[in-house]
Parts: C-alpha cells; sequence; structure tokens
C-alpha cells in the first residue's frame, strides 16, 4: 500500500498527472501515519523538493458545508488577499480561481495540490456533494495536478456517491486491516513500554525493560490485554490504557505492576453516565427508578411525568396523554401508573416528600444532563407534564450505580431491586 500511495503522488508532483484514490480502514488501522510516512518520503526526493507540494488538509468534522470548506482551502493555500472582496456566480467557478491562481507557466511546471479529506464519507452528506464533484472533475481534467486523497472507515462508500460523482472518480482504492494476532498485540505493548537503548539511565532501563517482560508474561495483564484486543484491536485504545497505567508511575513506585494495568483498565472502561448517576440527589435517583420499573412494565415503551409521578386518574389526564401518543403505540391502552407516589405512599417517609414542583425540577435536571431526551422536539404549546420520554440508561447500568452510590438508602435500593408483584 505504501508503494502504491507513494507512487501515485509522485506521480501527481513530478509529471503533473491528476489522480484520486481512497484509503479504506477502520478506525486505528493506520491510514493517516500511512499518508504523513509518505509525505515524509516524498519530500526527500530531490525532484519533488524542487516542484513544491501543496496540501490543503480537510475535515468532514471541522468542514461541515461546501462553503466552510472552500474558505478553509483559500485559508491553507493562503490566497485570501487574491480573493479579496470577489464575487462568484458558483462553487465551481471559485474553486477553478483558486487553482488558476496557484498555475505557474505550463502544466508540467504549475505547483501540484494533493488535498487530504479526513472522514469523507461525511463530505458526501454534503448538499448535492458538490466539493466532491468539482475536486474529482478538476481531477480528471487537464488543468492544474491535482490529487484527492479521501480517508475513511466506511466500506461502502462507493455507493453513497452520486452517479456523476462515482463517474469522476478514479475507483483506487487502498485498503488497510488491523490483521495483527494477540502474540503480535503483546509484541506491540512491549515495544510500546519499553525504554531504548540511548535512554540516559542504563541501569534503570534494564531494570525497566526486565520488567516489561515480565509484565507481558503475567497471566493478569495478559487477560488484561485479551479483553481489550477482543474488544477492539484499534492500537489508540492500547496507548490510552499504558498512559493511564504509567501515570501510576512514583519516584516510591518507580515500576509498572499487574495491579496498575487493572486499575488502567477499570477506568479505560468506567460508564461514563453511572459516573454521572453518583452525582445525582436521592430525589432524582428515585424518579430513574421509577422510570426503570415503568420500562420493565411497558417494554420500553415511551413515558411522560405524569406516569412517573403520581398518574392523575382523572379523564382530562388520561385523555390529554392518550391524545399526544401516536396512535400505534401501545402505551395508548395501557393505564398510568403512579409509580413514584407509590413509593412515598408505601414508605410514608418525610424525606421523601417533596412538593410536585421540585420533583418537576428534578426531572428537567435529569433531561438537561440527558439521562432522559424527548422522543420528538416540544412545541410552545405541548404540556411539559404530559412529554413523551425515554429513559437512556438500562437496569444494569442503574443497579451498577446504586451499587456504588454514597449513602444511599436502603429502601431506595429495595425498591429498586424489588421485583413488579407490589405495582
Amino acid at each position: 500500500q505504501r508503494r502504491h500511495l507513494l507512487e501515485l503522488l509522485k506521480r501527481t508532483t513530478v509529471h503533473g498527472e491528476s489522480n484520486s484514490a481512497l484509503i479504506i480502514g477502520p478506525r486505528g488501522s493506520g491510514k493517516t501515519a500511512l499518508l504523513n510516512h509518505v509525505l515524509k518520503d516524498l519530500r526527500e526526493m530531490k525532484q519533488v523538493s524542487e516542484n513544491l507540494l501543496e496540501n490543503p488538509f480537510l475535515s468532514g468534522l471541522l468542514q461541515t458545508n461546501d462553503k466552510v470548506a472552500l474558505k478553509e482551502i483559500t485559508r491553507q493555500l493562503q490566497l485570501e488577499n487574491v480573493v479579496g472582496d470577489k464575487v462568484f456566480g458558483s462553487f465551481a467557478e471559485n474553486l477553478a480561481f483558486l487553482l488558476e491562481a496557484l498555475k505557474r507557466g505550463n502544466r508540467t511546471s504549475s505547483c501540484p495540490i494533493l488535498f487530504v479529506l479526513d472522514e469523507f464519507d461525511l463530505f458526501v452528506h454534503h448538499k448535492n456533494q458538490t466539493l466532491l464533484y468539482n475536486l474529482f472533475d478538476i481531477s480528471q481534467s487537464a488543468q492544474t495536478p491535482v490529487t484527492v486523497i479521501g480517508l475513511t472507515c466506511r466500506q461502502d462508500i462507493l455507493e453513497l456517491l452520486e452517479k456523476r460523482v462515482k463517474s469522476r472518480f478514479s475507483h483506487r482504492q487502498i485498503y488497510l486491516m488491523n490483521s495483527f494476532d494477540f502474540k503480535q498485540y503483546i509484541k506491540i505493548f512491549k515495544k510500546q513500554l519499553s525504554l531504548p537503548a540511548e535512554f540516559p539511565d542504563e541501569s534503570f532501563a534494564q531494570k525497566w525493560n526486565n520488567n516489561v517482560q515480565h509484565l507481558s508474561e503475567d497471566k493478569t495483564v495478559q487477560d488484561v490485554l485479551q479483553n481489550l484486543f477482543q474488544h477492539t484491536k484499534d492500537l489508540r485504545s492500547l496507548h490510552l490504557l499504558l498512559m493511564l497505567a504509567g501515570s501510576a508511575v512514583t519516584v516510591h513506585h518507580p515500576l509498572l505492576t499487574a495491579a496498575d494495568l487493572q486499575e488502567a483498565s477499570r477506568q479505560r472502561s468506567t460508564d461514563s453516565k453511572a459516573n454521572i448517576v453518583h452525582g445525582l440527589s436521592v430525589l432524582e435517583i428515585c424518579l430513574i427508578i421509577a422510570m426503570k420499573h415503568l420500562n420493565e412494565v411497558y417494554d420500553g415503551e415511551p413515558f411522560n411525568f405524569q406516569m412517573v409521578y403520581n398518574g392523575e386518574s382523572n379523564a382530562w389526564a388520561l385523555q390529554t396523554f392518550h391524545l399526544s401518543l401516536p396512535s400505534y403505540c401501545p402505551c395508548s391502552f395501557l393505564p398510568i401508573a403512579p409509580e413514584f407516589q407509590k413509593f412515598i405512599q408505601r414508605k410514608a417517609h418525610s424525606m421523601y416528600n417533596f412538593e410536585k414542583p421540585v420533583v418537576m425540577k428534578a426531572f428537567e435536571h435529569l433531561l438537561q444532563l440527558e439521562l432522559v431526551k424527548p422522543l420528538e422536539r416540544p412545541s410552545v404549546r405541548a404540556q411539559r407534564e404530559y412529554l413523551l420520554m425515554k429513559l437512556l440508561l438500562d437496569s444494569s447500568q442503574i443497579m451498577d450505580a446504586l451499587q456504588l452510590y454514597p449513602n444511599c438508602p436502603t429502601d431506595v435500593k429495595q425498591w429498586a431491586a424489588s421485583s413488579l408483584s407490589w405495582l
């Protein structure tokens, strides 16, 4: 792949030949690293250094539309002064003007340009794929030598291209895969942790490297690495694990241990939503448990605040709620369950006896924390109590978070763990 890509870019820089290609592979497979290594090799060649390569870099995460992308191209090519206050009739006209400004004599002596489009699949969703169409169109024509390289993890990327864009693409595709096995993964682990021979303190370097060798043979460490390897082969995840483990090294604790790696693995896999639950008030915890029971009763169907709080039985409340449901929703045939109030009445404890506006405020706080989300955008006229919601925590997350919740009341834990027979 490296030789293929190097030859492709060399033809652009030396012979003024335009090209286009896609580098496809899962995240962490080395797509950007491959391109950077090839560009480094390219710039060290004498023929290329005489004909300097311009290299605009665009990311689909940052350049979210064609207008922003064009401004970024202008900035990276340092053509803001050339463009000035000129008004262009179309995107193609603007791009052609930029490339014309970089021309220098004939085609072979013109400044070659490499466009790198990271997260290429996000550019596909731009309106009419105008940017891609114009870039590929220029790479097919005999204008300024241009090569367009797209980086993506989507295997079906060609299916997303419009017909007119696909017809102008050269269909060169370079595939990268994480094909190493677990033995090679262990070797990468050792290489990443080992200190180089030129390290100033030779005795410590030898002691450290011997410790790394022992760690790689330790059954506990191998289990940690095996779990990570089965979850993802992305080496950035391994780097994160080693960084977290390495942060435990101090003057008094100079060598890594298996316990450090276990703790780093636990930190890396910590559930962020469960961490948010640890900071909630008891009232908010009670509301989450009420929603958990509603999910179990109604098999994951949407609910509203009125169902969670007290389920008013008068006809007006029922009618308002049922009218807010789509006709196909099974919830429209179910009675409203007074989850929170049932718990209060059963326990009759003053610490849980809150006014309804206070409970509503706690419910809205859960909404702000994105532990609960509305099914659709609320309208101005809609009553807040009857907006359909969905809980973004599953039962196991809630129960795990409650086990670690500081000073959680026993009756709240019992309510969360109870069966549905008391309803």
